[in-house]
């Protein structure tokens, strides 16, 4: 999708990396070059935006209200999917209007339960219907230990990291690798043929910014500098903001080092 910007999350053995550029564009004008496009939900979730800025602001805010409210209520953080769910809600009686919202949301799941009970919309607001569970939880308590320790384990053991993006049409994907905004196109190129699940944190960090990196080169809606954020089972963490033209001045190195390393191969004549 074209939303003049350049954001990208993928999941790797150490949680959920993401990382988007800073430009905002306004038509043919830079706005602003030192936006910040990934924004932080609550400790263990973070959300990339691509759209129209002020919109991803106000139902970033919305969203994080709603998940506050929901922790409070039932001691527990829903999970990833389940904040998807409620922000797909949300969104789609908008659909159709002038609403651009388009954000994929990376969290870690686990140690407060799944988090996945059905979300039902009264009114302006939402709430979480848990009929189902309490239901589920009354049998279960009825039962023999054996089902008890089954039931126990099972919403116990879910437990990693989590990718869903969001579309204000109503759109709602789960998936390893998501690229979004103009420049993504090019950021693929890079992620498909670079990440994998066994990547360390430093590797999975250096392809994240040179897709970045290769987006902005191609793409003039994107550029400037690069966020990149790490999100793990202890919580998100932000990386200090970098400018691209040091992944430039990289890049250079990197070529002028295969080329002095082909001259060393090439037989003399």
């Amino acid at each position: 999708m074209s939303h003049g910007t350049t954001t990208l999350a993928f999941m790797f053995q150490g949680g959920v990396l993401a990382a988007a550029d800073t430009r905002s564009s306004c038509s043919g004008l830079v706005a602003c070059p030192a936006s910040q496009k990934i924004l932080p939900i609550h400790s263990h979730l973070v959300g990339t935006t691509s759209g129209t800025s002020a919109d991803c602001a106000l139902w970033k805010r919305i969203l994080a209200r709603e998940l506050r409210l929901y922790q409070l209520r039932h001691g527990r953080r829903i999970s990833t999917g389940g904040a998807a769910k409620l922000l797909s809600h949300m969104l789609h009686p908008f659909k159709g209007t002038e609403l651009c919202v388009a954000a994929t949301l990376c969290g870690w799941d686990g140690g407060e339960g799944d988090g996945g009970a059905e979300i039902k919309m009264t009114g302006c607001g939402a709430s979480v219907d848990t009929s189902l569970e309490t239901a589920c939880l009354a049998k279960t308590q009825s039962s023999s230990p054996t089902t008890k320790e089954c039931f126990s384990r099972k919403r116990s053991s879910f437990s990693g990291p989590s990718l869903c993006y969001v579309c204000s049409d109503g759109t709602r994907l789960q998936g390893k690798l998501f690229s979004v905004g103009s420049g993504s196109p090019y950021a693929y190129s890079i992620l498909d043929q670079g990440v994998q699940w066994g990547l360390t944190v430093d590797e999975a960090t250096s392809i994240a910014r040179e897709a970045v990196y290769r987006a902005t080169h191609r793409d003039a809606y994107s550029g400037n500098c690069v966020d990149v954020y790490h999100i793990s089972s202890k919580g998100w963490t932000r990386r200090k903001r970098e400018d691209l033209k040091e992944e430039y001045y990289r890049e250079k190195e990197r070529q002028e080092k295969r080329r002095r390393e082909r001259q060393d191969v090439t037989p003399p004549q």
